[in-house]
Parts: C-alpha cells; sequence; structure tokens
C-alpha cells in the first residue's frame, strides 16, 4: 500500500475530482484501495460495481455507510493515523 497515493486519492475525491482518485485507486490492489474504489463507485450510482469492490475490502459492505463524504474522510483519517 502507498499511503500518501491512497492519501492523494480520497483527497481527490473530496476535492471533486472522481476520475482522479479513481486513477490512482485503480492502480493499487489492497484493500484500502478497494474501500476508496468502491466508495468512488457509489459516488458515481453503480451499486453493482461498488459492490463488487466492497467484496474485495475483508468486510467492508455498501450499507456500511449512507454519506460517501462521511466514508471518505473515515478512510482519511484511517489513513493519517
Amino acid at each position: 500500500m502507498n499511503k500518501e497515493a491512497l492519501i492523494q486519492a480520497v483527497q481527490a475525491a473530496l476535492d471533486g475530482d472522481w476520475d482522479q482518485s479513481h486513477n490512482i485507486a485503480q492502480d493499487y490492489s489492497d484493500k484500502t484501495a478497494n474501500w476508496i474504489h468502491a466508495v468512488l463507485h457509489k459516488i458515481e450510482g453503480d451499486m453493482w460495481n461498488s459492490n463488487y469492490w466492497y467484496a474485495r475490502t475483508a468486510g467492508k459492505t455498501y450499507e456500511d455507510f449512507s454519506d460517501a463524504t462521511e466514508e471518505l474522510k473515515t478512510i482519511l483519517r484511517l489513513l493519517s493515523a
């Protein structure tokens, strides 16, 4: 996992730059990158694809967070710890 890159991906998503965030997240295959990828597809409204990525996060689900922004902030806090 590249924490710095994943922090950039989350920040880009929070800033509304879905494409940049997606490009960074898809470069990694760890559970955190997959979680970011899942949230991005949730934001996009693609529930099927989002659930596909959640299945690769080791325990996270689409339903865990109703607000994607809060979910991204949670990921950012975990990466920054």
